[in-house]
């Protein structure tokens, strides 16, 4: 059977990530790629657990790291398991997340990478780039709460971080969501020219 690929989506809050994963995943489906959409933090018990606290900032930093690093553990078994199976992964957040997010509040990024020694290397890593002014209307616009990592100087921190770590394909988020798509399926065309066509 062959095997699948990993693609990561990333990006800071209101870059749009949830939207175009789930475009991507439906376009792949579309051209007859065995796709699933996934996303950290997961739905597992310490998933969860990060969901309940993370809006709230009710962990600290170092905490907050190995517990996505423990997660991240969980679901890269189960992203491997979905890739020997021939399916085609789309994951909302991986660890470029846990670099950008917990480096922003301070923790050694080295530290991070060897907590989650075992982490998988996507066959394509997007960053969804955007001004954190502009993603934070996006979320003012659909609730009126922000939560605890929606703030323009930490959103900024975590933008830069993202475009330092000089990983993946930056794609420019400010635009509609169909224009990015395009630019999504642009970068994941030459992934799909290097693999085995699906069943369409």
């Amino acid at each position: 059977m062959t095997q699948g690929r990993f693609i990561v989506i990333e990006g800071i809050d209101g870059s749009g990530k949830g939207t175009q994963a789930e475009m991507l995943c439906q376009w792949l489906l579309e051209k007859g790629y065995d796709a699933a959409l996934t996303t950290e933090p997961t739905e597992g018990e310490i998933g969860r657990l990060l969901r309940k606290g993370l809006g709230k900032g009710a962990f600290d930093p170092v905490t907050e790291a190995l517990l996505f690093a423990a997660d991240r553990k969980v679901h890269t078994r189960e992203i491997e398991d979905m890739m020997r199976a021939g399916r085609w992964v789309v994951c909302d957040r991986y660890l470029p997340s846990s670099l950008a997010y917990q480096g922003a509040r301070g923790v050694e990024l080295d530290w991070i990478r060897e907590i989650n020694r075992g982490s998988l290397d996507p066959d394509l890593l997007l960053i969804l780039d955007i001004e954190p002014e502009l993603a934070l209307e996006r979320i003012n616009s659909r609730r009126r709460r922000t939560e605890y990592f929606e703030r323009p100087g930490f959103l900024k921190k975590v933008r830069d971080l993202y475009l330092a770590l000089g990983e993946g394909i930056v794609i420019d988020a400010s635009k509609s969501a169909e224009e990015v798509h395009e630019d999504v399926k642009r970068a994941v065309s030459a992934v799909l020219r290097s693999a085995p066509q699906g069943r369409g």
